[in-house]
């Protein structure tokens, strides 16, 4: 994550949001919205693109170094991105990187709304459907709780990573 002043540093908190296999939650509206087509779901159509929309906020911790790493882990397999598109727009979407069976999720944004809720049900499907053993959401915030994610010690959080990281899931 980077700072106010682009100083790009690690973190490792003492809790950790995350999601587990199953327990990301879809509230009947949203289910209701994916339903009737509303939107257009891809990935990584325009990874960038999602990268730069969720970077442009007021405040924000990607700077543009991180931009330019996660699109070189972009080019070589690790991030992707899902995207939600109204016609040939993009409204919304989220980027992560896929590390066995683990996907780091780092970011959401929308220009519609629901759009990112979309992505994320999306998201978490296809982590569902591949295997995926953690989806890591960083820190909790109310919104990240409202779609299912719990808080685990940060020795839980490692254990379960441990076991995750051999896996051979695939994104694609």
């Amino acid at each position: 994550m980077a700072d106010r002043h682009g100083e790009i540093g690690w973190y490792l908190p003492e809790q950790r949001a995350v999601f587990l296999p199953g327990e990301a939650h879809v509230s009947g509206s949203l289910g209701r919205l994916i339903r009737r087509d509303r939107f257009r779901v891809l990935v990584d159509r325009d990874f960038r693109a999602v990268v730069h929309a969720c970077a442009g906020r007021e405040e924000t911790w990607i700077s543009s170094e991180i931009v330019d790493v996660y699109s070189t882990l972009h080019e070589h397999g690790l991030a992707h991105s899902v995207e939600v598109y109204d016609g040939e727009t993009l409204v919304g979407g989220l980027y992560g990187v896929a590390l066995g069976g683990v996907f780091f999720g780092e970011s959401m944004f929308h220009h519609a709304t629901d759009a990112s809720k979309v992505a994320f049900a999306s998201l978490c499907r296809r982590l569902d459907e591949r295997g995926y053993r953690l989806h890591d959401a960083q820190f909790m915030t109310p919104h990240l709780a409202s779609l299912g994610a719990r808080e685990i010690s940060r020795t839980a959080y490692l254990r379960i990573l441990e076991a995750s990281l051999p896996l051979r899931c695939r994104f694609v």
